[in-house]
């Protein structure tokens, strides 16, 4: 086993024994093999693609659906992971049925194709023993793997935005089209400009998913608004939904409905309140506890079911195991898994509501509100308020301080930094990251709360085009002149897809910690450093005072 995509890679190198977020060496294993078959599908979607044949819709929600599998967190399953080798297989030859019918180049011998196109087996012990052999470093140029990594780690986060937005009938077959190229790209021996090139064209399908996803979201929910979500609980027995899929959290909130039974969001399904449709279901009540590396208290604690939606399990302790259910891309040894939904039809979430009936009504952990909702489209309405706190000087500067939440010690760091920002800096926030500082008493700038969420990670699109509308408005020609400081927490490849994005969109001086990627060799980090000025987070102390020099 060698591991090193997310921010816990053991000691800033990589997971070699287990992984530090739990992942046992065969189930990692098997998500290389699964990434491998996946090249392999890409590979004779490209050769039909050359023939005038274009990427099927069918064969593009494959590849995404495995990247997302195999994204942090997602799926412990090796049965699972097992059953989507084989599937990607048969999808495998489908494709190359399709790419080669009617070719007359002889182009399917084995001799000058890549193994990752020909290799097959249906026998598990043969699948688990190749398992072995296909992970990250069987690529020796350190250089070449770290950018190969980097494009995958990216592409990864795309195909969980894509997901998410497929599932709201909202597709685009160029994001499918760019997943094959970029696949295809990490098994060519490109050079390593060739390679940052193809990084940073992730980047820019990173901001079209986004944008696509922000678009499924709004057409099916409406616009975000500003929210007051409740935090206490109350005496009905509950459902906590954890993970990103809204679409997962409709279909459940239309089978409860009467049913008695309450519905708490948790972590990173808490801007699901901030949408006006969620908004007519009397039983969605609040939100339960925090972000996502607290679960074991807060699962213990909730009495009920939980039901997780996509990525974000922590190891399930076997006191709650029995209530706890996967579905979509998740996946865990023990839990029931959901089965996914029919063609314009809903998932059976009748098990989990049976089961909630039995329980007792949520803990109490804490009481209050927070408040949400600051997506783009409540930001741009209230522009002319914003825009006239930064003229009068009442706003000095904006500090991007969106992504992902972790177990490292060091995150205390994003906690320090939101006390020791002076106050007349606001905080522009999306993702789970938010839960070191949303329930801070932060205060507001003439009623402009300090702390401004607008959602879930995929949400920091919304943070981009409040920049980008900011430049307009105050005729910029760059983006890098506002008053806008970005020290952004990532864990996992979602967030590598977003700092992608804003690389594309020449954000630069982008402060990311805790740490900077394992999978960073040193060349690779030092392009980063000179071309885009990324720098590690350090102190507060130290950080604060140079964000508010703006570098």
């Amino acid at each position: 086993m060698f591991c090193f995509q997310c921010q816990e890679a053991a000691n800033g190198v990589g997971c070699k024994v287990k992984g530090v977020c739990g992942k046992e060496d065969q189930v990692a294993a098997l998500q290389d093999l699964l990434i491998f078959v996946t090249k392999g599908v890409a590979f004779w979607a490209d050769k039909g693609r050359s023939k005038g044949k274009p990427v099927d819709v069918e064969t593009g929600r494959f590849i995404t659906t495995s990247l997302f599998t195999t994204i942090t967190n997602a799926n412990f399953d090796e049965q699972a992971l097992i059953g989507r080798i084989r599937q990607g297989l048969k999808i495998r030859d489908g494709v190359q049925a399709r790419a080669l019918s009617g070719c007359g180049c002889g182009c399917s011998g084995s001799a000058v194709l890549p193994e990752c196109a020909t290799w097959v087996s249906d026998d598990e012990a043969k699948i688990r023993a190749k398992a072995v052999e296909v992970g990250v470093l069987t690529t020796s140029n350190e250089d070449v793997r770290s950018l190969r990594e980097l494009v995958i780690y990216g592409l990864k986060g795309v195909a969980a935005y894509a997901n998410h937005a497929s599932d709201l009938k909202h597709e685009d077959v160029l994001i499918y089209d760019h997943c094959v190229t970029a696949l295809v790209g990490t098994i060519k021996d490109l050079t390593v400009d060739e390679l940052v090139a193809l990084t940073m064209k992730t980047g820019e399908m990173a901001v079209k998913t986004l944008a696509l996803l922000d678009t499924a979201n709004t057409t099916a929910y409406g616009k975000p608004e500003i929210t007051q979500v409740n935090l206490g609980v109350r005496k009905n027995p509950g459902i906590l939904v954890s993970g990103h899929d809204l679409r997962d959290l409709e279909d459940l909130m239309e089978e409860t409905k009467g049913t008695g039974v309450d519905v708490y969001t948790h972590s990173e399904m808490l801007p699901a309140h901030y949408y006006p449709k969620f908004k007519k279901y009397d039983n969605l009540v609040g939100n339960y506890g925090s972000s996502w590396w607290h679960q074991n208290s807060d699962f213990e604690n909730f009495n009920g079911p939980i039901l997780m939606t996509t990525n974000c399990i922590i190891p399930v302790k076997g006191t709650y195991q029995p209530r706890m259910f996967t579905t979509g891309s998740a996946g865990y040894p023990g839990c029931v898994h959901i089965a996914d939904r029919a063609e314009d039809g809903r998932k059976d979430f009748s098990a989990i509501i049976k089961l909630a009936k039995s329980c007792a009504a949520p803990k109490e952990i804490e009481t209050g509100s927070i408040t949400g909702g600051f997506a783009h489209a409540q930001v741009l309405a209230l522009s002319e308020k914003v825009v006239a706190a930064v003229k009068s000087g009442a706003v000095k500067r904006f500090v991007v301080m969106a992504g992902c939440d972790g177990r490292n010690k060091d995150r205390e760091y994003f906690t320090d930094v939101a006390n020791a920002l002076p106050e007349d800096t606001i905080i522009l926030t999306a993702g789970c990251a938010k839960y070191r500082y949303n329930k801070l008493n932060l205060g507001d700038i003439g009623g402009i709360p300090r702390v401004l969420d607008a959602g879930q990670c995929n949400d920091s699109y919304s943070l981009a085009v409040v920049a980008l509308k900011l430049k307009e408005v105050f005729g910029l020609d760059d983006i890098n002149k506002l008053p806008i400081s970005y020290d952004i927490a990532w864990y996992e490849q979602k967030a590598v897809a977003v700092l992608l994005a804003l690389l594309y969109l020449g954000v630069k001086n982008i402060r990311l910690g805790p740490t900077l990627p394992a999978f960073l060799s040193p060349n690779v980090a030092k392009v980063l450093v000179e071309k885009f000025g990324i720098k590690p987070t350090t102190t507060a102390a130290q950080d604060v005072p140079a964000m508010m020099a703006g570098v």
